[in-house]
């Protein structure tokens, strides 16, 4: 790629909670934006405190050591952990969460950015609390003009067990989506970056069974400044 062209690429900055939440959520939109811009990753924890599926000893690590192949995968230039320790995102770090975002936002001064939406697709507290944070720092940058905020169609939602969490909030009404990604022809690369998360192999499947009775999209809130 010439100069010239690196310099016109945009940029786009998927901020997220978990490694796996960029596979078994927006991808194939990450993927597509590849493409044409230059994208990076924001992950606010290594993942300790999900499920192991095997025998995979320190998790935290193992996962961070999958989320980087995945990344690859998907054309992500590259993946920024913020040192948080997974379950414990809540209001009393808002500022410390908001604060390391913002470091590496105003660093690579994206036009877009990617995150759950406010509900936090699955209601985990820590998409719920990255969602907040992205939001409040997003406001206050300028050269931010999108928020893609990544979510489930009500249909989808109505699939899910309700004891997955203990509270699993409500899908959105295709009504109330702004932006439909059709991510078929980038399904194949979809499926390959959920795989690398071998210590989450049982949860991608169980997802991508799922997928299989809806279209190959990714739905988006999205907010313009």
């Amino acid at each position: 790629m010439s100069l010239q062209k690196r310099k016109s690429r945009k940029t786009v900055v998927a901020v997220l909670a978990h490694p796996d939440d960029e596979a078994f959520g927006p991808s194939g939109t990450i993927h597509k934006f590849t493409k044409t811009h230059d994208v990076y990753l924001l992950c606010a924890t290594k993942g300790e405190a999900g499920k192991n599926s095997g025998n995979h000893k320190n998790l935290g690590k193992t996962r961070e050591r999958e989320l980087r192949p995945s990344a690859k995968i998907l054309g992500v230039k590259k993946v920024y952990f913020l040192a948080f320790v997974d379950g414990t995102l809540s209001n009393s770090l808002y500022h410390e969460l908001a604060a390391k975002i913002e470091v590496h936002l105003k660093r690579l001064k994206p036009q877009t950015v990617i995150t759950f939406e406010p509900r936090g697709v699955s209601g985990h507290i820590d998409h719920i609390t990255v969602s907040m944070a992205t939001s409040f720092v997003c406001q206050k940058l300028p050269f931010v003009k999108t928020i893609l905020y990544h979510c489930i169609t009500d249909k989808m939602r109505n699939t899910i067990s309700d004891n997955y969490f203990i509270y699993f909030p409500p899908g959105y009404k295709r009504s109330e989506i702004a932006k439909i990604v059709k991510v078929t022809d980038v399904w194949e690369t979809k499926i390959k970056a959920m795989m690398a998360h071998k210590s989450q192999i049982q949860d991608a499947k169980r997802i991508l069974a799922m997928r299989q009775k809806f279209p190959k999209e990714e739905y988006f809130l999205v907010l313009k400044k």
